[in-house]
């Protein structure tokens, strides 16, 4: 494996050596917790920005760190195209013909030519198509298209739910909710309402605030109701009248009433619910790259879009707990519009809110724009890494050296040499500051492994995404409600009310709004109210739910309850009918005393067999899943304990070996100054010997006139010489030998610090989960309510009957 997958590490590029103009050969690395305190990517037009990012994205994926990625001009479903045969074939549909024809190339070869561009790319930067088949198996990437089918469509208007009790306690939090929501809201009708002086937005966010205090969901069609008719009278010391009058609400609730029918809006609330859990994990807790081109939406729109979004990431953030690591991140390209520095549009309040405190709950967030003038002042100051590519104007500049000198950072902050090298980058050559970094970084961007072929269409995007995957088969307490009675035509049915012997209740389930024209035929079944005691202490499981299930009857009129439906919730009882009405006969056991009993030991037998409880858990971690929790929730909880408890041995496997290290280094440098001055004692008494010794010889052959003493002390000199010059040669190799064993057992230390930081890297970050049944206790199994209960049912054209009860049936969207 490269010696660039490191833990917790991005591979961005190389470092970048401005005087020489070249690469070298060192990794930029960047931490990924640096991200907790947010970053801002700058460059104009083909600086190369949207490489780096996707770059960026690329090794978020690797990491296992979630993204939510909105993406303004279409660029960034190019996250898609990941090809790790890298094949001509695969390139070729994403080919275009006419940029192959200004080649004077076929797509064909122009595809040939691309892959093995792609290929060589690669190559250079260290990579291979081996990292492309492992950043598709770390993450799994989907493209939701709001206001469209052509991706997985969100059902974006379901926001109007109300929020989780913790947020709905948080009054800053709710405030800034409605007036965002309420902003958003009105946007789409083109509507700029100011939360002070607009009467529209006045009033909507009581209504919403009403409501939502409640903890009761909306639906903009409940939302049109109560603006021609809110459930208060007054609006602060004024009437709602003089407020407010009548005729200006019907006015607004025209006005949403026909957004709510347009064609295009149904759009907005079909598809998978705009739920940031859902949409950052998969159902098995894998990993989600969640894209989100906006393009193809109009201005209002995509404000709309975007703040609701930002609400929803908002709440989600909140209800985390709080961690020092990297949970998820949040990408915006081309932020230009929603952020900027004098203007309040709706989706800026949510931004500054999460640039704030995310770094508390491990969110973050990551900005790109082609012109930092236009980005608010105080947002960008909360960003502690800035990737500054080229720029285009002497503005954007100025205003990125303001910034940067004010975001601060260990080291000193040079203008004048920031100002040069900003104003010297090439493309895909960046600046990177970061706070916690003492010294900025020059460094070129590596090759993408995703295939960058440009801004992609609603219809390309289409062909690429697969649909979501179908919801497993409901169990027989969930079954769907043609399981409630059968749904093969049935003979005509008397119109005369059957009697229902008087030691039984009956009930009368309301009908669908959607049915209320329609002659409804009802059938009888029986409805059962039962609570269960659930409790594993090891888990910290002890619960008493309350399920509602509703049996049909067969010929004896016993409850089939294997065969039953569970409800959401006990359904509201019709004091009468609707008239006129049809109904099916009641079964011929029914009169019997022991009816209900019957009912009621059959109900308790299949609650204590069939209504177990799952419970989930990871024996690796020793960790049980919470009594709300779901799968994907539990595994992405485990997900972040174990990159946590990694990010900890590798902080304490750093610190204990850099201890070490320290230590022997100090020691070898030390042997190499002692290596030094020994061996250049050597020299010195080398040339002192030899001026010894030569004096003497040369004394000798000249036929000086010295005297046989002096001879000879002089040659005893030079012999004490040589033999002080044959020590010191002695103590240089003992200092060499010194200095070889220092330098390899530093060389085993740095070994062995890879070998334990290897086997971290190897550690996986996918939890085995195992499901452990939890059976209800069978002495605590209490039947609250034991009904029979009519059913309303519509016979449609086709001859097949659909269940036209106002109920909801657990499991069902």
């Amino acid at each position: 494996m490269e010696t660039y997958e490191q833990l917790g590490a991005f591979y961005l590029g190389k470092i970048f050596d401005p005087a020489a103009s070249k690469i070298l050969p060192e990794y930029l690395l960047y931490d990924a917790k640096d991200l907790t305190t947010h970053a801002l990517c700058v460059g104009m037009t083909g600086s190369g920005k949207t490489g780096l990012c996707v770059g960026l994205l690329e090794e978020a994926a690797m990491d296992g760190i979630p993204a939510l990625i909105i993406d303004p001009k279409g660029d960034l479903g190019n996250l898609l195209l990941t090809f790790p045969e890298l094949r001509a074939e695969d390139f070729a549909p994403w080919i275009d013909p006419q940029e192959a024809a200004r080649k004077g190339l076929t797509p064909e070869a122009c595809a040939r030519k691309t892959a093995e561009l792609w290929r060589k790319g690669l190559a250079e930067w260290d990579q291979s198509g081996d990292r492309i088949a492992r950043l598709k198996q770390a993450a799994e990437i989907a493209v939701y298209t709001p206001g469209s089918t052509s991706g997985r469509p969100l059902s974006v208007l379901r926001s109007l739910d109300a929020p989780k009790e913790e947020l709905r306690t948080d009054t800053t939090a709710m405030r800034d909710r409605i007036l965002s929501a309420v902003s958003g809201l009105l946007g789409l009708l083109g509507i700029t309402g100011d939360p002070i002086t607009s009467r529209e937005h006045i009033l909507l966010s009581t209504l919403l605030n009403l409501a939502w205090t409640q903890g009761e969901n909306l639906e903009l069609t409940d939302l049109i109701h109560r603006i021609q008719k809110p459930p208060f009278e007054r609006v602060g010391v004024f009437d709602l009248e003089t407020f407010y009058p009548a005729s200006d609400r019907l006015k607004l609730a025209m006005m949403m009433n026909n957004l709510l029918v347009s064609p295009g809006f149904s759009a907005w609330m079909t598809g998978e619910p705009l739920n940031i859990q859902q949409m950052l994990y998969t159902q098995e807790g894998k990993p989600r790259h969640c894209i989100l081109p906006i393009a193809h939406l109009s201005d209002a729109e995509r404000m709309f879009f975007v703040t609701t979004l930002l609400n929803e990431l908002l709440a989600w953030m909140r209800s985390q707990p709080g961690t020092s690591s990297l949970r998820a991140l949040l990408y915006m390209d081309e932020i230009f519009g929603y952020f900027p520095p004098t203007a309040n549009p709706p989706s800026k309040g949510p931004m500054l809110t999460l640039l704030k405190q995310g770094r508390a709950f491990g969110l973050g967030v990551v900005l790109a724009t082609q012109n930092p003038v236009d980005l608010d002042y105080k947002g960008l100051s909360n960003c502690g890494t800035w990737f500054i590519g080229r720029l285009q104007t002497d503005r954007d500049k100025a205003r990125i050296l303001d910034g940067l000198e004010s975001s601060g950072g260990s080291g000193d902050f040079d203008r004048a040499k920031m100002e040069q090298l900003i104003s010297s980058l090439d493309s895909r050559v960046f600046l990177m500051r970061n706070v916690h970094d003492r010294e900025p970084a020059l460094f070129q961007t590596r090759w993408a492994m995703s295939y960058l072929r440009g801004p992609m269409t609603l219809n390309q995007i289409k062909t690429l995404v697969e649909p979501p995957p179908a919801a497993p088969e409901p169990a027989a307490a969930m079954a769907p409600e043609a399981k409630a009675a059968p749904t093969a035509e049935a003979p005509p049915p008397p119109a005369a009310r059957p009697t229902v012997p008087a030691h039984i209740t009956e009930r009368f389930l309301p009908v669908n709004p959607a049915y209320a024209t329609q002659r409804p035929t009802y059938r009888p079944a029986a409805l059962g109210v039962i609570r269960l005691h659930y409790a594993l202490a090891r888990a910290g499981l002890d619960t008493w739910p309350e399920l509602t299930l509703m049996a049909p009857l067969d010929d004896r009129a016993s409850a089939d309850w294997d065969a039953a439906a569970q409800l959401t919730e006990e359904p509201a009882a019709a004091p009468d009918p609707v008239e006129p009405a049809d109904y099916d006969g009641l079964p011929a056991g029914l009169s019997g005393k022991t009816t209900v009993a019957g009912w009621e030991k059959m109900l308790k037998s299949h609650a204590y067999v069939n209504l177990a409880r799952e419970q989930l858990y990871c024996r690796a971690l020793k960790a049980y899943s919470g009594e709300s929790e779901t799968e994907s929730e539990f595994a992405a909880r485990l997900q972040l304990q174990m990159r946590e408890e990694r990010d900890q041995a590798l902080g304490k496997l750093k610190t204990s070996y850099g201890k070490k290290m320290d230590a022997l280094e100090k020691r070898v440098q030390t042997a190499e100054h002692q290596l030094e001055t020994a061996e250049g004692r050597v020299k010195e008494q080398g040339m002192s010997t030899l001026i010894h010794v030569g004096g003497t010889i040369l004394g000798a052959l000249l036929g000086r006139r010295t005297s046989g003493l002096g001879t000879v002390g002089r040659a005893s000199t030079a012999m004490r010489s040589a033999g002080r010059m044959s020590g010191k040669k002695e103590k240089v190799a003992q200092t060499k030998e010194k200095l070889a064993v220092l330098q390899t057992e530093l060389e085993e230390l740095e070994a062995a610090f890879e070998t334990d930081r290897q086997a971290l890297l190897d550690k996986q970050l996918a939890p085995e989960i195992e499901r452990i049944p939890v059976r209800p206790r069978k002495t605590d199994i209490m039947v609250q309510t034991l009904d029979l209960v009519w059913v309303p049912w519509i016979q449609g054209v086709d001859g097949r009957w659909t269940n036209a009860a106002r109920i909801q049936i657990a499991g069902e969207a």
